[in-house]
Order: C-alpha cells, then structure tokens, then sequence
C-alpha cells in the first residue's frame, strides 16, 4: 500500500470510523441539549416530579460526575418539591460502570485521533507532496467503511433496537446493576428506552456526517488530480500534434 506498509495503514483505514464514533458519542454525553431535548420530549418532569429546572441541573451533575474523578456520585433534587437523594445505591454503582465504559471512550477517542495524526506526518516526511493523493484514497476508503458500518448497524437498531440495548448491557457490563426498574429507580425514569434510541440516533447522524465530509473531500480531491492528469494528457497530445 506504501513504503509504510499494508498493515498500519489497513489500520488507518479502519481507525477513521473508530474515530468518527468515539467522538459523536464523546460529544453526546456531553451535550447539555441531548439531555435537556430528551427530558422535554419524554415529560420526564411530569413523570419524575422533578421540575424541569431541577432536571437540567440533574444532568449536569451526571456530566460532571463522568468527568470527574469524584466516587461515589452523589445527587441530590427536589422531588415532588422535596429535597432528597436522588439515586439508590444500585443505580450509583451502575453509574460507577458507566463512568468507567464512558472514559473508555474517550481513550479510544484519544488514541485513535493520535494514530491519525501519526501516521499523517509519517507519510507527509516520507512522501511529500506524493503522499496527498494517497491520504485522500485512505480518507475516503475510511469515510466509506464508517457510512457502510453505520447503515447496517442502523437497520438493525431499527427493527431491534431494545434486543440490541439489552445484548450491549450484557457485554459491557460485568454485572445486573443495569437491570434497573422504573417504579423504584430514577435513573430508569429520568433515561428511558426511548431516551437512548434518541441519543444512538444523535450519535449515528453525527458519525455520518463526518463520514460523507471525509469520502466527499477525498473522492473530490481525487477526481481532481484525475481531471488534471487527463488534462495533462490532452495537452501533451495536442502539442505532438501541433509539432
């Protein structure tokens, strides 16, 4: 593939959606209007009796739990106008396995963003100015390989979501923590199913996004280099013709 080699650069190649969707959901679950969206569409302050006001300030306590390094989460609301912890002790040590999947994330964040980069200035002092047009047949193969991952885990989520919810639980989590139950657990009531659906789709379009920005500027690029040595061509028969 290059004087680098096939494998880092098959890795390349895959590192462009890893990158892509780390990132969206980075974003997503610190996005203060994801949450605030989602608990206006559900009427989580009528079914939760926590003011509205009061569940805005609920999920900035969660994003700044997640951030921090402070154990355990400790939130306390007014509920039905009546100040009170807000979680049980099930639910913080679920969030404990969150905060813990969520940083993950943004390792892999991190270190696939690094990669790029590497091996972007690797192949720029090695090649030159010949490397462009290879980077931008490695960007848009990137690009292509996220939308094609993205459409097919779509159609799945869409007729299956829930079974695609429960089977991420079960393979992300070491424990029944997350097998929470609405009459009892405000981190249920407060994020329901449909919340999440809402936030993988937030997250999906995002990553698509990026994809079709990636495949878009790197097929342009190269069907301009493509379009210019076509030209180079024409003229270069021209001018025989013309001698």
């Amino acid at each position: 593939m290059s004087r680098v080699g096939f494998v880092p650069w098959l890795i390349f190649i895959i590192d462009v959606p890893l990158f892509l969707i780390t990132v969206s959901v980075t974003w997503a679950f610190n996005s203060p209007g994801l949450y605030n969206d989602g608990f206006e569409k559900y009427s989580i302050s009528r079914t939760s009796g926590i003011a509205d006001a009061d569940l805005r300030q609920v999920g900035a306590d969660i994003r700044g739990y997640i951030n921090s390094s402070d154990e355990p989460m400790d939130i306390q609301t007014r509920i039905f106008g009546v100040e009170q912890d807000l979680f049980n002790s099930k639910e913080i040590a679920h969030m404990k396995d969150v905060k813990k999947l969520v940083r993950g994330v943004y390792v892999l964040a991190i270190a696939s963003a690094v990669y790029l980069l590497a091996m972007t200035l690797v192949g720029f002092a090695r090649q030159r100015g010949q490397f462009t047009q290879l980077l931008a047949t490695r960007l848009a193969m990137g690009g292509g390989l996220t939308l094609s991952l993205l459409i097919l885990f779509s159609t799945v989520a869409a007729f299956g979501f829930d079974s695609l919810f429960v089977k991420f639980h079960e393979l992300s989590f070491a424990n029944d923590f997350w097998q929470l139950d609405p009459r009892t657990d405000y981190l249920v009531r407060i994020f329901p199913d449909n919340f999440w659906f809402d936030a993988t789709l937030w997250v999906a379009v995002r990553a698509i996004i990026g994809a079709l920005l990636i495949l878009v500027a790197g097929t342009s690029y190269l069907v301009y280099q493509r379009y210019n040595s076509w030209q180079e061509v024409m003229n270069r028969l021209k001018g025989a013709r013309a001698a």
